[in-house]
């Protein structure tokens, strides 16, 4: 399958969360006593990082700075995401949520990074040409002005799905698209007078000369007008928060076009590409939002360590998703690993990776190994924004954390035969199924390491 990618402009979005309870005597405004500060990339960035989970390989096209923003971007995208750079005029722009008891009290923005408007370097031309599909993320910051991308998007256009996920303050999209998704109020902004979301979803795909318009309406899921009709997608009741809170639906719209514009690539079409991503959407927002993939940057450690594989594993199955499971020694880690990993988070809601401890790696690779501790292994893991959590076991076969963790899939590189898995019977015995994935060829932890060797 060809990359899907991701072209638009990459925010740094950071969330300072603490308590509030009391006010400042100064003033009538709440005093925030900070506990942790996590950071996370946002617009085309948060948007690729979704794309990831949906598609295995992801190229982001975007303006980054040199500077300490820029820089920080650019380590928290990778290895998730291939970051092909433009000239950034200006500095990266930053967007700080101060929030308490899970709400948003005030943002505070900084950065006045733009596109340049020049000619595109090769290698972004040529990944471009060699996309399987793409998505546009605009958030404003005149990437989608410059001629050159209009010009090369609209080519594409003609030959691949092209998504583009518009702004208010974002240029025209170009016609040819294959969809295109306003929310309702840009939407509303761009036909001014037009109210109901089924009329502008059939309006806008004729003022955009596109294939399809998804008009995403929030708790009430999508209108999608694409030639046969207008059809409201709602959200399934499986997908729906429990409870009362007030949602953090933060980057709802990036994962809504990621997943859309992963479907298309797939071979789906424009109706089941909407529903599958007003699901993802839901679950998206049910699951915490774009805070969930913060990294944390302050002195507090995370409360909630994502090496809890069996809580995860209940809370998943608790709100009906569907829980992924993979397993191996990942020592040394390389690209045939990201591979299968991405691969397998693509299939369901969560990910978690079954480790060989250091104890099991001796007993099946020898003395030697492995290279890497069992702890450093997992911390690794679980730096990679699609595993969701690690489970160490002692045994030569991970049959027996299958058992505890029940999951609905469970995946394997294709180099294996699903009836030679020792730990099949007791996959199917919890009604899951055994899932076999494409590899990545010439790569091995044992051939790399006789390589070395050797040299």
């Amino acid at each position: 399958m060809r990359p899907l990618v991701v072209l638009g402009d990459t925010l740094l979005d950071v969330d300072a969360e603490g308590t509030a309870e009391r006010l400042c005597p100064e003033a009538p405004v709440p005093v925030v006593d900070l506990t942790s500060r996590r950071r996370r990339p946002g617009g085309a960035g948060l948007a690729a990082l979704l794309a990831a989970r949906s598609a295995p390989e992801v190229v982001l096209v975007t303006p980054l700075g040199d500077d300490e923003g820029g820089h920080a971007l650019t380590g928290l995208l990778e290895p998730d995401v291939t970051v092909l750079p433009l000239p950034l005029r200006g500095t990266t722009v930053c967007k700080t949520r101060v929030r308490a008891g899970g709400q948003s009290l005030l943002r505070l923005d900084s950065g006045d990074g733009t596109a340049t408007t020049g000619p595109l370097p090769d290698p972004v031309r040529e990944a471009l040409e060699e996309a399987g599909a793409i998505l546009v993320a605009d958030y404003g910051r005149g990437l989608t002005r410059n001629p050159h991308v209009r010009r090369l998007l609209r080519d594409r256009a003609e030959r691949i799905p092209v998504v583009w996920d518009p702004h208010p303050r974002g240029a025209q999209p170009v016609p040819g698209l294959a969809l295109v998704t306003p929310n309702l109020a840009e939407a509303r902004a761009v036909l001014a007078g037009h109210e109901e979301p089924a009329e502008l979803a059939k309006l806008l795909r004729g003022h955009w000369h596109a294939g399809a318009v998804a008009v995403t309406v929030g708790s009430r899921g999508a209108v999608l007008s694409d030639g046969f009709g207008e059809t409201a997608v709602p959200i399934p009741a499986a997908a729906r928060a429990p409870g009362h809170a007030a949602p953090d639906t933060c980057g709802a719209g990036d994962r809504f076009a990621a997943a859309a514009t992963a479907a298309l690539l797939a071979g789906a079409g424009a109706g089941e590409a909407v529903t599958t991503a007003v699901e993802a959407a839901a679950r998206f927002v049910t699951d915490g939002g774009a805070t969930a993939l913060s990294t944390n940057d302050g002195p507090v450690p995370d409360p909630q360590p994502a090496t809890d594989a069996f809580g995860l594993a209940e809370r998943v199955r608790d709100r009906g998703g569907r829980l992924i499971a993979t397993g191996g020694c990942f020592d040394l880690l390389h690209p045939g690993h990201v591979s299968l990993l991405r691969q397998a988070r693509a299939l369901g809601d969560a990910l978690v990776v079954c480790l060989n401890s250091d104890s099991s790696v001796r007993a099946l690779k020898g003395p030697g190994r492995p290279l890497v501790r069992d702890r450093d292994r997992a911390r690794l893991l679980t730096a990679l924004s699609f595993v969701d959590a690690v489970a160490v076991f002692d045994e030569d076969s991970p049959a027996a954390v299958l058992d505890r963790l029940r999951p609905h899939v469970w995946v394997k590189g294709g180099d294996y035969a699903a009836a030679d898995l020792p730990e099949r019977e007791v996959v199917e015995r919890h009604g899951g199924e055994v899932v076999l994935v494409p590899t990545v060829p010439g790569y091995s932890t044992s051939r790399l390491v006789a390589a070395a060797a050797s040299a």
